[in-house]
């Protein structure tokens, strides 16, 4: 497709360039060349172009393989910038250029040097125009969408539309798709195009963990997008100037003004720190989890050693850990212990008890 619209265009330039070349020629430009076609006639002109087109397709077929091949590098470049700095960018070039044209006539006294200086000023008028125009797309962003200027207004059931925005983390996790069966999760599930790309690299791991964990992954997203009655917005656009996966989802989380959802605990902090909202998948589980309280009775079965001497560790049905004092001893046996303390934080629920049995000694 590439080499036919380089070689359409090199023999348009050809035949345009002969038929030029040949009217020059019959005005005496350069000095001598109205005797070259004096005998001519009329249909000189189009054996001239002719001439042209052959000759700038010869030169064209020669460069069209390299050529097509930048074209079509350009073009799946200029495809991945985000709409909106491309938008923007277009917009103030083309201010930029009507500036300059503005100017114009202010150097028309100045000759020869007014038109050089035009050519400056349609350069610099362009690229100040595309340069600022970058540096203000978010508030021209808000404009087109809102249709004034300033920060963005919150239309009204904009949540029903909110962007979620999944990390590699969470959708390695895979209770997002349980958590999307059951609609609690509302509005737009984002898959960034740069967290596929994440995802498709620890597939495509050496190590067995890492892979069994990306193609965990991938099956995740494939259910999500196919089985759930979700909508789901693959974004395909990318920011070169960052390399952090992280950064990047915080930037985009800005650009859409949706929320991030995670369960990295250092990403939590980071879109915290940056004003991005984020839904922790690990705040969500413990929220859910059945509440104890201090001095609860509770039956487990204490599996094995806990960290401090004398400690065992039993597990709750939903994973919580509850670490015994005093029960080492009890390993491998069911037993009923008293909750003395709940410790709660967003890498989960730690419970601590001590057997019923040393309290009814006591």
């Amino acid at each position: 497709m590439w080499k036919k619209v380089i070689l359409s265009f090199a023999g348009l330039c050809g035949g345009w360039f002969g038929y030029s070349l040949y009217h020059m020629a019959v005005n005496g430009f350069p000095a001598g060349m109205e005797r070259l076609s004096a005998g001519l006639p009329v249909e000189g002109s189009i054996v001239f172009a002719m001439l042209g087109a052959i000759i700038f397709l010869f030169a064209g077929t020669l460069c069209a393989e390299w050529g097509g091949t930048k074209l079509q590098e350009a073009v799946l470049h200029t495809s991945r910038i985000p709409m909106n700095d491309l938008a923007a960018g277009v917009t103030g070039l083309i201010g930029g250029l009507l500036l300059s044209l503005l100017l114009y006539p202010s150097m028309t006294w100045m000759g020869t040097a007014g038109q050089l200086l035009q050519v400056v000023l349609t350069v610099a008028c362009g690229y100040i125009g595309l340069r600022v125009s970058l540096a203000k797309k978010e508030e021209l962003a808000s404009l087109w969408t809102s249709g004034r200027w300033g920060p963005p207004v919150e239309p009204e059931g904009r949540g029903l539309e909110e962007h979620k925005i999944l990390d590699t983390s969470v959708i390695i996790d895979g209770r997002i798709a349980d958590i999307c069966k059951t609609g609690f999760i509302e509005g737009t599930i984002v898959i960034p195009e740069f967290v596929l790309e994440e995802l498709q690299h620890i597939a495509d791991s050496s190590d067995l963990l890492k892979r069994n964990r990306g193609r965990r992954g991938l099956d995740i997203l494939n259910k999500i997008q196919k089985e759930l009655d979700v909508k789901v917005l693959i974004y395909e656009g990318d920011f070169e100037e960052i390399s952090e996966v992280d950064s990047k989802l915080v930037k985009l989380a800005k650009v859409l003004r949706g929320k991030v959802v995670t369960n990295d605990f250092n990403l939590n902090k980071v879109c915290e720190l940056q004003g991005v909202s984020v839904l922790n998948i690990n705040d969500l589980a413990n929220a859910v989890k059945p509440v104890v309280l201090p001095g609860e009775e509770i039956i487990v079965q204490v599996i094995k050693d806990g960290k401090e001497h004398g400690q065992g560790v039993a597990y709750l049905d939903d994973g919580t850990m509850i670490v015994v004092e005093g029960g080492r001893e009890y390993i491998g046996t069911t037993m009923e212990v008293l909750v003395t303390s709940v410790l709660q934080t967003s890498a989960g629920r730690m419970i601590f008890a001590k057997p019923k049995l040393l309290e009814k000694a006591q």
